[in-house]
């Protein structure tokens, strides 16, 4: 602005300079002298604005000095104290730069076997021809097709879905479109976002595409037909949805009143079908544990139960497979509006089986059975005298007591109202059905113990939190549990821990994951494929044919955590699961190896190379909590790796 102000009152003067010096001689004097006075005035004018340029002209160059060199001197002190916390961090984090060394060292030392266990995973995965559950932080997700209507009939949209359980949010995403008609796995939009209400399987006699489903929402009236990719990818969307069967036609069963569920044709269904499973097929592997096609299924319901058929009509064993007969088997008992140990005693059933009392659990479920309606519990006891058979030939169909607990607890057993709670306690249902199988002689052939409390719900107990729950007076092998993933995004998949494991990502507990599991690996050493997909969560299989779920569960009455059995040796007497609190350090979620010993109670052999094996009475040193549930790390020999925590007493 000065230089402007200076450039026009230059400009001016000189202009009129030039027209002063231009003026003749020979004007006026008057003339002469009035243009004397201007050009003295503007002079005057051009004399102030030069001033005030190089006054401002010198402010500038002064103020360079220090304007200049303070924020530079400013930059270099914040340089300075960067540093210098620099410094002191890096002295004060010195302890945990070199704890991380050691922890870098040790991931180094185990690298190798970790590759290897990721080596078989993968080799498994790509051998395997069946979809399989990758890991994810949704319960389920992957493309489905969408019946839609149109003015001319339906058509078939591709949608890519997601579902998560816990808060049954259900949401498609319509797939883009490339112009040369080709899927390029976009998706574009804001998905659509719905509540699920239910899900049940599509009869396959009821439309004309293969691997549908129907399910429910809030926002939307109606039904919302979807198509998977395959009859594996179907099964994966029904179990965390938890999808019902069709609600198949027994007009014997279920058009009458509730007390007509457990009918004449009912029992001589089940009773036939004992009898065709004892006769040809107890010894078949995987018994119960294999379902049947679902047509076929469907097919001898329909037979059996037709208003046409006689109550006593008899189960052609030639006409109908092992797995056809054992899975209308227990879609009966599923099909019963109420379950066969009822509503009623459900919690009861619950609460007696979570006691640490071994005695008191037998003593109580003894005694809710003989509370049971008469019809109930007769149907109870031909289908548990029949199990008992079948556990007994465990050697060949590798249907152990725990086996058939799992494939029969959520089919006799079930909450009113589908909670996570209730979710939660189907673990112990399958404990109820075991001690039924190990008790049978007992519970159902002597009279209970009149004087035995029956349990009563009780609140959160928080002694309980310090101490595991022994699941069954079984011989079982301890659970090694081992999740081959090295990295853990948003805490939701790749996780060793409990509290993130997806509840999508382990094998559903529903009650239909009883008839998807493919044949048991026999060797104790190979960990179990599920049907439907390859594990991503890898579990070393018990020797006994044990299903193992992968699953901590934390149920509103207890925060107990499962522990490892005790191992198949009947010499060995019952151990009791006790946690213990080495220190108030483990509190914080650093725990350093510390001086803490403990002995072996018991000899064990170790089945993967970060597992230890030793001989009873062993001394280990550096005893501390490990990351995996129920296991201990521990020093023998010279050799670090995990021990089963109930089958040591510390020092």
């Amino acid at each position: 602005d000065g230089k402007k102000k200076f450039d026009k009152e230059s400009e001016k003067y000189y202009s009129i300079l030039d027209k002063h010096l231009n003026l003749s001689a020979k004007k006026k004097e008057s003339h002469l002298q009035e243009a004397d006075t201007q050009i003295d005035r503007e002079h005057q004018n051009f004399y102030e604005a030069s001033l005030e340029y190089v006054f401002k002209i010198q402010e500038v160059q002064e103020k360079k000095k220090f304007e200049f060199v303070e924020p530079l001197l400013s930059f270099l002190q914040g340089l300075f104290t960067f540093y210098h916390e620099g410094y002191e961090l890096a002295q004060e984090f010195a302890p945990y730069k070199q704890q991380l060394q050691f922890n870098l060292q040790n991931t180094r030392n185990n690298f190798e076997s970790t590759r290897q266990e990721v080596e078989r995973l993968m080799q498994r995965m790509k051998s395997a021809n069946q979809d399989y559950r990758p890991p994810s932080q949704w319960t389920m997700e992957g493309y489905l097709y969408v019946q839609e209507k149109r003015p001319l009939g339906f058509t078939w949209i591709k949608h890519y879905c997601t579902y998560d359980k816990g808060s049954k949010t259900f949401t498609m995403s319509v797939s883009e479109m490339k112009s040369s008609g080709k899927m390029n796995g976009l998706v574009t939009g804001s998905p659509e976002m719905f509540k699920l209400k239910s899900c049940i399987r599509r009869k396959t006699d009821s439309i004309d595409k293969r691997f549908c489903f129907d399910i429910e929402v809030v926002e939307r009236h109606g039904i919302i037909t979807l198509q998977a990719f395959s009859e594996a990818n179907r099964k994966l969307w029904l179990e965390a949805m938890d999808g019902k069967e069709p609600i198949y036609t027994l007009p014997a069963i279920i058009s009458k009143k509730e007390e007509m569920y457990l009918n004449e044709a009912g029992f001589n269904f089940v009773r036939k079908c004992i009898q065709a499973v004892e006769t040809r097929g107890i010894t078949i592997l995987g018994l119960y544990r294999i379902g049947g096609v679902n047509s076929k299924v469907q097919k001898l319901m329909n037979t059996t139960f037709s208003p046409k058929s006689p109550p006593d009509i008899d189960i052609d064993i030639e006409l109908w497979d092992n797995k056809t007969i054992t899975s209308g088997l227990k879609n009966y008992l599923r099909c019963l509006a109420e379950p066969l140990m009822t509503y009623k005693l459900h919690k009861d059933f619950i609460v007696a089986v979570k006691s640490d009392d071994q005695n008191y659990r037998v003593e109580a479920v003894h005694a809710l059975v003989h509370k049971l309606p008469e019809k109930n519990r007769e149907m109870l006891d031909i289908l548990i005298k029949h199990l008992v058979k079948v556990s007994l030939h465990s050697q060949q169909n590798l249907m152990t007591v725990s086996n058939l607990g799992v494939i029969f607890g959520p089919t006799l057993m079930r909450a009113q109202e589908e909670t996570v709670a209730a979710m939660m306690n189907i673990k112990f249902q399958n404990i109820v059905v075991e001690i039924l199988i190990e008790h049978y002689e007992k519970i159902f052939h002597t009279a209970p113990d009149p004087n035995i409390p029956l349990p009563q719900p009780q609140s959160r107990s928080g002694s309980r939190r310090t101490r595991a729950i022994c699941l069954s007076t079984g011989s079982r092998k301890p659970r090694g549990r081992y999740t081959p993933c090295l990295a853990e995004p948003d805490s939701d998949s790749y996780s060793s821990s409990p509290d993130s494991t997806p509840m999508g990502s382990i094998e559903s507990l529903s009650s239909h994951s009883s008839e998807q599991n493919s044949t048991t690996k026999s060797a104790s050493c190979q960990p179990r494929e599920k049907s439907g997909g390859i594990p991503w969560i890898v579990s070393p299989s018990p020797s006994n044919g044990q299903k193992s779920l992968g699953l901590w569960t934390t149920s509103p009455e207890s925060s107990s955590k499962e522990m490892p059995k005790a191992p198949p040796n009947p010499d060995l007497p019952p151990k009791m699961c006790r946690r213990l609190r080495l220190d108030t350090a483990s509190s914080n979620g650093y725990q350093r190896p510390g001086s803490v010993q403990a002995k072996a109670m018991y000899s064990c052999k170790a089945e993967h190379s970060h597992e230890l094996s030793f001989p009873q009475g062993a001394i280990f040193s550096n005893v501390y909590p490990s990351v995996e549930p129920g296991w201990l790390k521990a020093t023998y020999e010279g050799k670090t790796g995990l021990v089963p925590e109930n089958y040591v007493v510390f020092l």
